[in-house]
């Protein structure tokens, strides 16, 4: 094996240490909690019966959404934005700067692609070699381009983005009500002990510190958990928080915020019953969206006219989107959808 290939796997396993970590903090608290706390501790066959029902129903929910963020592949770019065979050789062989952003420009033209670099430039992946979707970046930990792009996460060892953000915001979630339901059914235990009202036995230290160790992730991820859902209420992404996205016209950093109802509807979609199950149920295919300055860009309003071709022959006004497939899902026309769209002014954007 070349050493960079050893070194490659070497750095592979080390960022499973974090997840491993967390597997081994919940493993012990589950033997903390039914073996130390349940069945050595409580007395009352009704309270033992209760409080294990509880905690394995947010404990199987925890699990569940968690393992469904670690193990989601995250979502890429379609071939949609990879260079044509004739611009993708024209770019190899152009050395000047330039002229290779005429390339792009030139592709960029027929794509839903409305933000720039910093400078007004194409944003391009030379890694990936392609055109990267608004709010799509490239994670030099998972090596690829990811849709949506929030953060790459070291506690499930991947990135989240458009395919996992769901799950990320329920793992969340639940984590919280599963420490929370520790602290509140473990607290007076914690407090008889700390009394010396039960005796010393070996469960005295599993109880005390299962408390401690409940708390603590408590507080943290719930902070963590407010950030994300303020996040989502403005539908932007850690990235666009610390970096607001460029438009042609600017940077804008609510320019894909429709309002916090369009926002929420956004990653947890419009059926409520999925709305706590960790599967995928949010709209668009995450290579497009609603970006509010569609309706004051006359760049943007044309791009959009040029894509979806002629309007409507009744003469009513259409709401214009770019069309995409991506796993099977092709986005039509359905009031406003995840692309660029253009109406009768921002009023028929946020109905």
């Amino acid at each position: 094996m070349a050493p960079h290939q050893a070194l490659r796997c070497c750095k592979r396993a080390i960022n499973w240490v974090p997840v491993l970590f967390v597997n081994l903090v919940v493993g012990w608290s589950y033997y903390a909690y039914v073996v130390e706390l349940c069945v050595y501790t409580i007395q009352n066959h009704a309270e033992r019966i209760s409080y294990l029902v509880v905690f394995h129903a947010f404990l199987m929910m925890f699990l569940w959404s968690y393992w469904k963020t670690i193990w989601s592949t995250p979502a890429s770019p379609s071939q949609a934005f990879s260079l044509p065979r004739m611009e993708k050789e024209l770019y190899e062989r152009e050395e000047r700067a330039e002229m290779q952003q005429e390339i792009l420009k030139k592709v960029a033209r027929t794509l839903p692609v409305y933000t720039r670099m910093p400078d007004g430039a194409i944003r391009y992946c030379k890694p990936c070699q392609l055109i990267k979707p608004d709010r799509c970046h490239h994670c030099s930990t998972c090596e690829r381009c990811v849709l949506k792009m929030d953060h790459h996460c070291p506690w499930v060892n991947n990135c989240i983005g458009f395919s996992n953000y769901k799950f990320f915001i329920l793992f969340l979630t639940y984590a919280s009500l599963h420490c929370l339901v520790i602290c509140a059914t473990v607290t007076q235990y914690f407090i008889k002990f700390w009394t010396k009202k039960l005796p010393d036995t070996h469960a005295k230290f599993h109880i005390l510190f299962l408390f401690f160790v409940a708390a603590l992730f408590f507080i943290s991820i719930v902070s963590l958990l407010s950030y994300h859902l303020w996040l989502v209420g403005k539908n932007r992404t850690t990235i666009e928080t610390f970096s607001a996205a460029v438009f042609t016209s600017g940077r804008d950093k609510s320019g894909f915020s429709l309002g916090c109802s369009r926002n929420m509807t956004e990653v947890f979609g419009d059926r409520a019953k999925y709305w706590i199950l960790p599967v995928f149920s949010g709209q668009g295919d995450g290579q497009s969206f609603v970006t509010r300055l569609v309706h004051i860009d006359p760049e943007q309003a044309n791009s959009v006219l040029q894509h979806n071709g002629k309007s409507r022959t009744d003469g009513e006004p259409k709401l214009c989107t770019v069309e995409h497939t991506s796993e099977g899902t092709d986005e039509k026309d359905n009031g406003l959808s995840v692309s660029g769209t253009l109406a009768n002014g921002p009023q028929q954007a946020h109905q």
